[in-house]
């Protein structure tokens, strides 16, 4: 398919001898009718004009060159090569050559793991702002799933050498942010062992000091992706003390300053559900030389800092996911006739639409905000950092578990074709399970967002009060309901928080998303409106309320006709002004 390929995912190429098409060769930027508008509110006038036609590039490659690199490095993961031909160790982990094009359009075109930390990628003279990033992201997972994961550790290391340790920082950063690929260096996070997944405090991984500065790592990495990366960040227990208390973060290198191998080596790679186009690895470190980054005994606290970034990514990589399956639910819905009319004319069918579209609108609106509010902490605004503590797990946590629902629907959207490998639907089932098990399972990132962000940090008041503020803008028929909801499941989240047992922390952590996501979607469609567009949004503000922040009677029919009238408006991509929204919502 051509690169520059455009296209409107409500309408789809047409039927192909029967055969429900596909958004193969879509513009996925042109297609997603929400990014650009949001975009327009939530970004700075220049900065948008000028990311435009990178973006609209980009969605061209998502849907062309780069979807088919991902679908051909998806069937061709890689390999370990443990010797060389003369019988030297190695560990040498082959990519095929379509995942090692894939990372010249992401580390090198688009410059994803660079554009936070320097001025000049993609000709812009100042490091990039975390919305940036996130929209790029945003589009390439629509195509590619695995790369973003050494893409997203690359960056958050390089913010965490960046915040910790400056002479690690002016070592490695050049590497770590290069374009160019014969200077390039990819990161890592080796922190999960066999008795130590989400509980760290378990780690056995010892670290000893040397005479030299360095020190010395011994044990084994149980679940190690992008196992082949040119350094990693590693927690090794470097006190004898129990506990989190005791372990310290470390920059273990694969090449030693003198050339030689470091001493940890790749036992075997992973053969994974998923994201099969990236190396996962299980690597054994036999007295390795590490480098200690800033205070060895706040090692934990300072992971937490790349982990919290991963979350945040992981979400987004969610969000995307979730919009190519809407693309594509929408596409063959609209290009396959059954019974003698469009599947999508259906009332069944625009109903589950519609359903796919809540989360995943939900999962957009709120990487916006949280990208927003990590520019702000980055520049010091102590509650923007609250903020962004506590919108990090509750992204992570809600939209990863939602998008393995909206993968698995928009899959039988398209039948039985949806199961066969050659159409995405099954490569994203796949990759969507992911997310909510790295960097953290459902159960530990909502006790995060509860238990310690609520609970201990003091985080949910500048949250409300942020959202709040938002408000203030919208109609008061509108806000009115949408602040008492916000107002529930902060006095719900606070309650969880103090009971303390965890029994209530995903019940808690979703009632705060949705209701956040209530009001984004006000405020944008009131935005959006006033800037003489689509003031669609609201109407989901209504459904979130309805649908997620309301008990309701299994046997009830509901407003039939109000939900009809709000597929159709989804469905077919029609604009409503604010008059016309605020009466549906």
């Amino acid at each position: 398919m051509p690169d520059d390929a455009g296209g409107d995912a409500a309408t789809g190429p047409g039927q192909a001898g029967g055969i429900a098409p596909d958004a193969a060769g879509l513009n996925l930027y042109r297609a997603d009718g929400a990014l650009g508008p949001l975009l327009d509110l939530w970004m700075e006038a220049p900065l948008r004009a000028h990311l435009e036609p990178h973006l609209d590039a980009l969605g061209a490659l998502a849907g062309g060159r780069l979807d088919a690199l991902a679908r051909d490095a998806d069937r061709n993961p890689p390999t370990l090569v443990p010797r060389d031909r003369f019988g030297n160790d190695i560990d040498a982990v082959l990519h095929h050559p379509a995942y090692r094009e894939m990372q010249e359009i992401g580390l090198g075109r688009f410059g994803l793991a660079a554009m936070s930390h320097r001025a000049g990628v993609l000709g812009w003279p100042a490091p990039l702002p975390p919305i940036a990033k996130y929209a790029f992201q945003y589009l390439f997972a629509q195509a590619e799933f695995g790369l973003l994961c050494p893409i997203s550790m690359t960056d958050s290391m390089s913010r965490t050498l960046a915040r910790f340790d400056p002479v690690l920082a002016a070592a490695w950063l050049p590497a770590l942010t290069s374009q160019d690929p014969d200077a390039w260096a990819t990161g890592a996070m080796f922190m999960t062992e066999k008795r130590a997944g989400s509980d760290v405090g378990a780690t056995e991984t010892i670290a000893s000091a040397m005479p030299d500065g360095t020190w010395s790592l011994s044990g084994e990495k149980w679940f190690c992706s992008n196992a082949g990366a040119d350094a990693a960040l590693v927690l090794a227990r470097a006190r004898g003390v129990p506990g989190t208390a005791g372990l310290g973060l470390f920059l273990l290198p694969r090449m030693l300053p003198d050339g030689r191998r470091n001493r940890w080596r790749i036992v075997r790679l992973k053969d994974k559900l998923g994201t099969r186009s990236m190396a996962s690895g299980e690597v054994v470190l036999d007295g390795a030389v590490a480098y200690p980054v800033g205070d060895v005994t706040r090692g934990f606290a300072q992971m937490l800092e790349m982990v919290n970034v991963s979350r945040l990514s992981n979400g987004v990589r969610a969000a995307g996911m979730m919009r190519r399956a809407v693309i594509e639910a929408s596409v063959a819905a609209a290009g396959r006739v059954a019974f003698g009319r469009s599947v999508a004319d259906h009332a069944s069918a625009r109903r589950q639409l519609l359903k796919l579209r809540l989360p995943t609108e939900q999962a957009l609106s709120f990487t916006l905000f949280t990208a927003d509010v990590m520019a702000k902490a980055d520049a010091g605004d102590a509650g923007a950092a609250k903020v962004l503590r506590l919108a990090t797990p509750l992204l992570k946590f809600r939209a990863c578990r939602d998008a393995r629902k909206v993968a698995g629907d928009a899959m039988e959207m398209r039948g039985g074709n949806g199961y066969i490998e050659d159409f995405v639907e099954a490569r994203l089932v796949r990759d969507t399970h992911l997310g909510s098990i790295w960097e953290g399972t459902s159960n530990v990132v909502a006790e995060d967002a509860i238990a310690r962000a609520v609970g201990r940090a003091g985080c949910l008041g500048p949250f409300v009060v942020t959202l709040s503020a938002l408000l203030a803008e919208v109609p008061l028929s509108v806000a009115g309901p949408v602040s008492e909801a916000l107002h529930r499941a902060a006095a719900f989240a606070e309650e969880a928080a103090a009971e303390g047992n965890g029994t209530l922390n995903r019940q808690a952590a979703s009632g705060l998303y949705h209701a956040a996501t209530a009001v984004l979607f006000a405020w944008e469609g009131t935005m959006l409106a006033a800037r003489g567009g689509d003031a669609r949004r609201i109407t989901l503000a209504r459904i979130v309320l309805d649908h997620r922040l309301s008990a309701r009677d299994p046997l009830a029919r509901g407003d039939l006709v109000a939900e009809a009238a709000l597929a159709e408006a989804w469905v077919e991509d029609s604009a409503l002004t604010l008059a016309e929204a605020v009466a549906l919502a």
